[in-house]
């Protein structure tokens, strides 16, 4: 592949780093006023209206409603979208956004795991070395003060980032017979009707206030998934996957610039730890790894 390609891909990826940590900064501004799943709800009823417009200028509106489609794996799909996007929201409530990144970049080492009984993919010792190494990377982070080792905010991304993993891997099992638009949609759909549903007898009046930031909720979403859809189309995946954790940079500014916060020393440690194994684990991926869908 053209080194041009990778470099377009790279950039994509930088600019869907960029769209998704401005996301969840908007994310953890809403968390603490609406419940989790108000706000799940909330992140798709947002995108809807710009997903919605982006597949009918695509002209796929008959793929997203197609007779063929694996009505039971998009289900599932949903469900752990729905549960990553309402554990991630409740983790922000007490977690800054580089804790929570830095915990959550532990899912490509999930997906890794998760792919071998599901995909049938091998995975070789080395592989599992690295791993176990992003599992230590975890546990240094989660000490983020002398005697306390985990807390339920950091329990809830953890979750979140085994719900993505597992979102994730359906994906691909979707993907090898559909295209990315219905993985979108109704990834997007999910988010809105089940969140909306969960959520409701927790449901409170959205604040006149809030409108400019469930804009820019919608926005940000939406571009940062184009983007992302972008770099994986034009790059190879395991030249322009580790740039996700570019993530983390934006995460410490926008916690700095926001609520005045830094990450301590043990999250950076464990973070780095989390990321070196990460990107040992995406450079021995295969070249074919899909784009994920939503998030």
């Amino acid at each position: 592949m053209p080194m041009s390609s990778n470099l377009r891909g790279i950039v994509a990826m930088l600019a869907a780093m960029a769209m998704f940590a401005c996301m969840d900064a908007l994310l953890k501004s809403l968390a603490g006023t609406y419940s989790p799943l108000q706000v799940t709800a909330l992140r798709g009823l947002t995108a809807m209206p710009l997903v919605c417009a982006y597949i009918l200028w695509r002209g796929e509106t008959r793929a997203v409603f197609g007779r063929t489609l694996r009505w039971r794996l998009h289900l599932l799909r949903g469900v752990f979208s729905v549960s990553m996007m309402a554990s991630f929201t409740y983790g922000l409530k007490t977690l800054g956004l580089a804790e929570a990144y830095t915990l959550a970049f532990v899912a490509p080492m999930i997906l890794v795991a998760l792919s071998v009984p599901v995909l049938r993919e091998v995975v070789v010792p080395r592989q599992w070395v690295a791993i176990l190494m992003g599992l230590a990377g975890v546990v240094i982070a989660m000490r983020p003060q002398p005697g306390a080792l985990v807390s339920l905010g950091a329990l809830a991304v953890l979750l979140a980032a085994a719900c993505y993993a597992a979102s994730n891997v359906v994906g691909r099992l979707i993907s090898r017979t559909e295209p990315s638009a219905t993985l979108v949609f109704w990834t997007t759909t999910s988010l809105a009707v089940g969140g909306s549903v969960l959520g409701a007898s927790d449901w409170v009046a959205v604040r006149l206030e809030h409108g400019w930031i469930l804009l820019g909720l919608a926005v940000t979403g939406f571009l940062g998934q184009l983007a992302i859809t972008e770099a994986f189309r034009h790059g190879q995946a395991a030249v322009i996957a580790p740039f996700e954790y570019s993530a983390l940079a934006w995460a410490v500014m926008l916690d700095w610039v926001f609520w005045h916060a830094v990450p301590q020393s043990q999250t950076l440690l464990g973070g780095a730890v989390i990321i070196a194994s990460g990107v040992y684990l995406i450079r021995r991926e295969r070249p074919s790894l899909p784009a994920p869908g939503a998030g």
